[in-house]
């Protein structure tokens, strides 16, 4: 099964002159989206993971599914504002400006072995800013994986002391 057959181009979205990589035609066929997930998984055999982070919004899409398959718990990262506890925050650097993103302050343990995912590894400032947020709990980071990468942005330059995994590539 060829996956990029589900991606959709959506030009001039969020803004002109972007061309957004669409993943809703995969998240609707349930072959593609479990290929998909199965595909993902085989990257991180034999790896322990304790807890899976994903990143909002469209991280939350198969993030919990991998870390129901790892037996793993679930750890999302969200905007400023959307976790109802304690948090702890990391800025990142976006084209025009700076945002914001933060996790629950209890919910990596030093030492847990951490999958940070997302579905697309567009500029890595996001990443980046995750896998700080996990280091500031003192999780490590055994993987960093999406399903997307757009290889031309170069996001990867920004985890290179990660291993990094991505589906797709364009």
């Amino acid at each position: 099964m060829n996956l990029k057959d589900y991606i959709r181009d959506v030009r001039d979205f969020p803004s002109e002159g972007i061309l957004f990589k669409d993943i809703t035609p995969l998240l609707n066929n349930p072959k593609a989206f479990k290929t998909a997930l199965d595909e993902i998984l085989g990257y991180l055999d034999g790896k322990e993971i304790d807890k899976v982070v994903g990143m909002e919004s469209r991280g939350f899409f198969f993030a919990p599914m991998l870390a129901l398959n790892l037996d793993a718990g679930f750890v999302p990262v969200r905007k400023v504002g959307k976790l109802p506890v304690e948090t702890i925050r990391q800025n990142y650097g976006l084209e025009y400006g700076l945002d914001t993103l933060e996790i629950h302050s209890d919910a990596i343990k030093k030492g847990e072995r951490v999958l940070v995912h997302d579905d697309v590894l567009a500029t890595g400032g996001t990443a980046e800013a995750t896998c700080k947020l996990v280091e500031k709990l003192r999780g490590e980071i055994v993987q960093c994986n999406f399903l997307i990468e757009l290889d031309f942005l170069k996001g990867r330059e920004k985890l290179k002391s990660y291993e990094v995994r991505s589906l797709l590539h364009y």
